[in-house]
């Protein structure tokens, strides 16, 4: 099953407004328009069967409704895995976890930088105790400001993985956006999938090519981060600047599919 593991679709009605924060927070102007239907476009155009939506309450009252989302999203398109999302500001995570279950969501989504927690944070590690190994768990990883300040950042990542061994955890963004460096130090000899979104505009081919060989293979993911870019294009800068050949890219796409089944 060819899989893009990192992509996002909004509620029409809000799906303007978030591609406004994001292209204001990252500095990217979005290729789509965050819209189901353009989701499933593009992955028809990159030849993918199906997309990972992810979700992340940025406060505690939207986890309802943004797990609603997740739900209805599931119901009504085959093409797409749609992760929840815990709040460690919620005070019903463990009834939420069990009616994600329930629902037959697979996964959750956590951003420390835009739920406004750290990764280090008690309260995040709390929710990890009800989490166990109940669902794949994907962080994002890593922004502008240094691993210190930063409420994420692969050594917090790394520290995660360590204190909770049991579930899948994917770090996005190749281990942490604008972190690989830090990626590389904490995160390489971990049980810990990354997966591709979001780094090959911001990486030379000097570094691609060391992430790209530093992890094991078998836990690197594909992923495109739709809006924000394209899958098909991503696709095509792999196979170009790391040479890759046809079979790789077939690996790559496929590699999540025992993750899901």
């Amino acid at each position: 099953m060819r899989i893009d593991v990192h992509t996002h679709a909004f509620h029409p009605k809000i799906a303007p407004k978030v591609l406004t924060q994001l292209e204001g927070h990252y500095g990217i102007s979005p290729v789509g328009t965050g819209i189901a239907d353009d989701l499933v476009a593009k992955l028809d155009k990159a030849g993918l069967d199906k997309g990972v939506v992810l979700t992340a309450a940025t406060s505690p009252g939207q986890v309802i409704p943004a797990n609603n989302w997740a739900i209805e999203l599931k119901e009504n398109n085959p093409r797409f895995i749609p992760f929840g999302t815990l709040h460690p500001g919620f005070t019903q995570n463990e009834a939420e976890l069990d009616r994600l279950e329930r629902n037959g969501i697979k996964g959750l989504k956590f951003h420390p930088d835009f739920q406004g927690y750290r990764m280090d944070d008690k309260a995040l590690y709390e929710v990890m105790e009800m989490v166990q190994d109940r669902f794949i768990c994907l962080f994002h990883v890593g922004d502008t400001l240094t691993p210190e300040e930063n409420p994420s950042c692969p050594k917090k990542m790394a520290a995660l993985r360590k204190a909770f061994p049991k579930p899948p955890m994917i770090a996005a963004h190749m281990g942490g956006y604008r972190h690989w460096e830090y990626a590389l130090k904490h995160l390489t000899d971990l049980d810990v999938y990354v997966d591709c979104s979001s780094m090959l505009d911001f990486v030379d081919d000097t570094l691609l090519k060391r992430l790209f060989s530093s992890y094991s293979q078998e836990r690197i993911l594909f992923g495109s981060d739709y809006p924000l870019f394209d899958a098909e294009t991503e696709l095509k800068q792999l196979s170009t600047r790391l040479a890759f050949s046809d079979s790789q890219i077939e690996d790559l796409v496929n590699r999540a599919g025992d993750l899901f089944d």
